[in-house]
Protein backbone atom coordinates (compact mmCIF):
# COMPACT_ATOMS: atom_id res chain seq x y z
CA UNK A 1 0.00 0.00 0.00
CA UNK A 2 1.22 3.36 -0.82
CA UNK A 3 -0.06 6.91 0.24
CA UNK A 4 -0.31 9.12 -1.99
CA UNK A 5 -0.33 13.18 -1.55
CA UNK A 6 0.56 14.68 -4.93
CA UNK A 7 3.34 17.69 -5.28
CA UNK A 8 1.94 21.14 -5.00
CA UNK A 9 -1.38 19.85 -3.46
CA UNK A 10 -2.93 21.41 -0.39
CA UNK A 11 -2.58 20.00 3.33
CA UNK A 12 -5.93 17.83 3.90
CA UNK A 13 -7.89 19.34 6.23
CA UNK A 14 -8.78 15.73 7.71
CA UNK A 15 -6.74 12.81 9.12
CA UNK A 16 -6.96 11.38 5.70
CA UNK A 17 -4.75 11.20 2.60
CA UNK A 18 -5.60 11.81 -1.02
CA UNK A 19 -5.40 8.76 -2.67
CA UNK A 20 -4.34 5.55 -1.39
CA UNK A 21 -2.85 2.88 -4.19
CA UNK A 22 -3.17 -0.87 -3.70
CA UNK A 23 -3.35 -3.55 -5.68
CA UNK A 24 -2.91 -1.99 -8.88
CA UNK A 25 -5.97 0.06 -7.99
CA UNK A 26 -5.67 3.86 -6.81
CA UNK A 27 -8.50 5.03 -3.94
CA UNK A 28 -8.96 8.72 -4.59
CA UNK A 29 -10.26 10.37 -1.16
CA UNK A 30 -13.13 12.77 -1.77
CA UNK A 31 -12.75 15.93 -3.91
CA UNK A 32 -14.43 19.41 -3.57
CA UNK A 33 -14.39 22.30 -5.56
CA UNK A 34 -10.56 23.90 -4.08
CA UNK A 35 -7.89 25.22 -5.57
CA UNK A 36 -5.65 22.59 -5.14
CA UNK A 37 -2.25 24.39 -4.13
CA UNK A 38 -4.12 26.39 -1.39
CA UNK A 39 -7.06 24.40 -0.40
CA UNK A 40 -8.97 27.27 -0.83
CA UNK A 41 -12.81 27.10 -2.16
CA UNK A 42 -13.30 27.59 -5.72
CA UNK A 43 -16.13 27.96 -8.34
CA UNK A 44 -19.57 29.33 -7.96
CA UNK A 45 -21.77 27.66 -9.89
CA UNK A 46 -22.02 23.90 -10.04
CA UNK A 47 -21.20 23.63 -13.76
CA UNK A 48 -17.79 25.36 -12.05
CA UNK A 49 -17.62 23.35 -9.04
CA UNK A 50 -17.90 19.97 -10.59
CA UNK A 51 -15.13 20.55 -13.12
CA UNK A 52 -12.66 21.72 -10.44
CA UNK A 53 -13.69 18.47 -8.62
CA UNK A 54 -12.62 16.46 -11.83
CA UNK A 55 -9.78 18.57 -12.27
CA UNK A 56 -8.36 17.75 -8.70
CA UNK A 57 -9.39 13.89 -9.32
CA UNK A 58 -7.49 14.07 -12.69
CA UNK A 59 -4.18 15.62 -10.38
CA UNK A 60 -4.33 13.24 -7.99
CA UNK A 61 -4.85 10.25 -10.68
CA UNK A 62 -1.96 11.48 -12.56
CA UNK A 63 0.37 11.56 -9.15
CA UNK A 64 -1.11 7.87 -8.76
CA UNK A 65 0.40 6.66 -12.08
CA UNK A 66 -3.31 6.62 -13.05
CA UNK A 67 -5.49 8.74 -15.55
CA UNK A 68 -9.14 9.47 -15.88
CA UNK A 69 -9.36 6.89 -18.32
CA UNK A 70 -8.57 4.32 -15.88
CA UNK A 71 -11.65 5.13 -13.45
CA UNK A 72 -13.94 2.46 -12.46
CA UNK A 73 -16.32 3.97 -10.31
CA UNK A 74 -17.28 7.32 -9.63
CA UNK A 75 -19.43 8.73 -6.61
CA UNK A 76 -20.94 12.09 -6.54
CA UNK A 77 -22.35 13.42 -3.48
CA UNK A 78 -24.15 16.51 -4.38
CA UNK A 79 -26.21 19.11 -1.87
CA UNK A 80 -29.67 18.49 -3.98
CA UNK A 81 -30.72 16.15 -6.36
CA UNK A 82 -31.80 19.22 -8.90
CA UNK A 83 -28.38 19.38 -9.65
CA UNK A 84 -28.14 15.80 -11.25
CA UNK A 85 -28.64 17.08 -14.59
CA UNK A 86 -25.66 20.14 -14.80
CA UNK A 87 -23.76 17.57 -12.56
CA UNK A 88 -23.94 14.83 -15.38
CA UNK A 89 -23.33 17.29 -18.79
CA UNK A 90 -20.16 18.53 -17.06
CA UNK A 91 -19.01 15.43 -16.45
CA UNK A 92 -20.03 13.67 -19.67
CA UNK A 93 -17.70 16.59 -21.01
CA UNK A 94 -14.88 16.48 -18.87
CA UNK A 95 -15.10 12.40 -19.55
CA UNK A 96 -15.28 11.97 -23.12
CA UNK A 97 -16.30 8.74 -24.27
CA UNK A 98 -15.29 7.16 -20.69
CA UNK A 99 -17.74 5.61 -18.58
CA UNK A 100 -17.04 3.84 -15.33
CA UNK A 101 -19.62 3.19 -13.30
CA UNK A 102 -21.03 5.81 -11.39
CA UNK A 103 -23.55 6.56 -8.63
CA UNK A 104 -24.76 10.51 -7.75
CA UNK A 105 -26.41 10.56 -3.99
CA UNK A 106 -27.83 13.51 -3.11
CA UNK A 107 -26.96 14.59 0.90
CA UNK A 108 -28.84 17.35 2.98
CA UNK A 109 -25.89 18.46 5.04
CA UNK A 110 -23.50 19.61 3.20
CA UNK A 111 -20.27 22.07 4.13
CA UNK A 112 -20.92 25.21 2.26
CA UNK A 113 -20.19 26.74 0.03
CA UNK A 114 -19.64 23.29 -1.69
CA UNK A 115 -22.22 22.03 -3.58
CA UNK A 116 -20.60 18.77 -4.87
CA UNK A 117 -17.78 16.44 -4.13
CA UNK A 118 -16.70 13.47 -5.74
CA UNK A 119 -14.89 10.51 -4.76
CA UNK A 120 -13.23 7.31 -7.64
CA UNK A 121 -11.89 4.24 -7.78
CA UNK A 122 -9.26 3.95 -10.37
CA UNK A 123 -7.19 1.05 -12.13
CA UNK A 124 -2.77 1.98 -11.97
CA UNK A 125 -1.79 2.18 -15.94
CA UNK A 126 -0.19 -1.01 -16.96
Amino acid sequence: MKLIKPDNFHEPVGHYSPAVVSNGFVFVSGQLAVDPETGEATGGTIEEQTEQCLRNLEHVLIASESGLSHLVKVTIFVSDESLWGPVNETYRRVLGDHRPARAIIPVSDFRRPFLIEVEAIAEIKV
